[in-house]
């Protein structure tokens, strides 16, 4: 039976109605959704964003493919949700792809919807949020697929830098799919229904023989405790929506501007006495870095970054007199904070996403050395290494070091010392600054002087009680200009906010170059 041809501009207002219903809702596939433990990709959206802010693009696209007689079912808008909103009052845009439709599979015109809303991100310089919910791509398709992913990678790296590019990780995320979010800034993921692997179980059982479950390859506490591909777990899906907007508040639109400053009622000159004991009188018992990083930022609000990964290393971002703020802190309750390979990615990562966006660096060094090894070794601590040092040094925003306790060797260069470029470092009376601790530094300096005595640990304890009294201190790295301020730790928060309140018009003029080979 044909159907009749609208013809008044009523008919025509009905039609329009009519498509829009039929492309906005489907109770059997949001009832699929629902039974999963999952919103839909608009739901998703309308959580993310400001209410009633979102407006949709790309309503009524539809696919072209005819083969596997996928002309019979050609459903409006394909199988993502584009458009742009707001969330706290800034504009975003945003995608969310829609499992309900042939399994959120990406095909031509799902990527043609992508990258049109990537592309006006970029352009008018504000954040894109890519909420991934696929079965990877779109058989059916063939290689136009697989040309499309690629679309949406070089996307990827044409706004690395340049916009914040957030992934949301609800549902499935396989194959080359995977690589889009790899390339973003922050990975989100939720506990038990959501995602990522290359290769799924069954590949992997053929030609492995290992049985591994979704949850163990790729799920979320996976690659927020084991890879580190993923920032942030959340137990559903709209804590984690939650903890995308609260996130959004650190960064700025884009690289030219400075993110947004807030209203703080944390005085700043508010000074916390518990700091002045919270290092242990014996350098060798542990203490939460964590702990010392709420007592100095706003209202003892820190957003930990990478939290279940390389926790010998803490990142994340807090406010200082209102001002965001990226904090790296060693953390000596875990591995006694020394740098090891994934330590040293993490902070890196970190540390080079903060000077993207202008956010100043505030980094807290209790750091006893790197890892010693074969496995640390072999695996290319060398080269890990070099990253951190790589990382803080190329970084142009203000850069601030506070070294509450030990500062040895390498890591004590790594970790943000005077000779990287950092504008201001404070050390505590706490702070041991040495090539090495007392016992292995006298160990090696007087090895004969110790062999020759009568009484070997009484000599050997005489000699590390002078060694420290010389170079297990601050004083000596003050003396040559390598430490700007002693302080006393309850004073840390004033100093640093009025030394970011000095650094805010910092400006550095680099060489001309296509950019630096960091050692990846």
């Amino acid at each position: 039976m044909r159907q009749k041809v609208p013809e008044t501009y009523e008919e025509k207002v009905e039609q329009l109605e009519e498509l829009r219903a039929a492309a906005h809702h489907d109770e059997a596939a949001t009832e699929k959704q629902h039974a999963k433990g999952k919103l839909t990709a608009r739901e998703r959206v309308h959580k993310l964003l400001d209410p009633g802010s979102f407006q949709e693009v790309d309503t009524f696209v539809r696919h072209r493919t005819y083969d596997f007689s996928m002309e019979k079912n050609r459903p409006w808008g394909d199988a993502v949700v584009t458009g742009h909103g707001l969330i706290d009052g800034r504009p975003v845009c945003v995608f969310s792809q829609d499992f309900t439709v042939f399994g959120g599979s990406l095909g031509e015109v799902m990527s043609e919807k992508m990258c049109k809303i990537m592309d006006l991100a970029e352009r008018i310089g504000c954040p894109v949020i890519g909420i991934n919910d696929s079965g990877g791509a779109r058989i059916q398709e063939g290689v136009v697929s697989l040309a499309s992913y690629g679309d949406v990678f070089a996307r990827n790296v044409q706004s690395s830098g340049v916009i914040p590019q957030i992934s949301v990780i609800m549902g499935p995320c396989a194959g080359g799919a995977v690589y889009s979010p790899a390339m973003t800034d922050f990975i989100f993921m939720v506990k038990e229904t959501s995602h990522m692997f290359i290769t799924g179980p069954d590949v992997i059982k053929t030609v492995t023989g290992e049985e591994p479950t979704f949850e163990d390859l790729g799920g979320a506490m996976t690659h927020n405790t084991k890879s580190g591909v993923a920032h942030f777990a959340s137990n559903s899906e709209e804590e984690c929506l939650e903890d995308v907007r609260y996130l959004m508040g650190f960064l700025p639109q884009n690289n030219l501007e400075l993110p947004p400053r807030v209203q703080s009622a944390d005085d700043p000159e508010r000074m916390d006495l518990s700091l002045d004991t919270i290092v242990p009188d014996n350098p060798n018992k542990p203490y939460d870095m964590r702990e010392v990083v709420k007592r100095i930022v706003d209202d003892e609000d820190f957003f930990e970054v990478h939290e279940h990964w390389a926790k010998n290393i803490i990142v994340g971002f807090s406010h200082l007199n209102g001002i965001p703020v990226g904090i790296m802190g060693n953390q000596p309750n875990q591995m006694a904070g020394v740098l090891d390979i994934d330590a040293s990615a993490k902070g890196a990562r970190f540390v080079r996403t903060c000077d993207a966006f202008n956010i100043p660096i505030i980094t807290f060094t209790d750091v006893p050395g790197f890892l010693p090894g074969t496995a640390q070794e072999w695996g290319g601590i060398i080269r890990h290494g070099a990253k951190l040092l790589y990382a803080i040094t190329e970084a142009t925003v203000p850069k601030i070091t506070v070294i509450t306790r030990k500062a040895y060797g390498g890591a004590y260069d790594v970790m943000g010392s005077k000779h990287l470029g950092i504008d201001f470092n404070f050390a505590w009376p706490t702070a041991e600054v040495a090539v090495m601790g007392p016992e292995g530094a006298v160990n090696i300096i007087y090895r004969k002087d110790i062999a020759s005595s009568p009484t070997p640990e009484e000599r050997r304890q005489k000699l590390m009680d002078d060694y420290k009294a010389r170079f297990a201190n601050p004083y000596s790295a003050a003396e040559r200009g390598y430490i700007d301020d002693v302080i006393v730790p309850h004073e840390t928060r004033p100093k640093l906010i009025r030394a970011l309140e000095m650094l805010q018009n910092k400006k550095v003029a680099r060489p001309r170059r296509k950019h630096g080979n960091i050692p990846l």
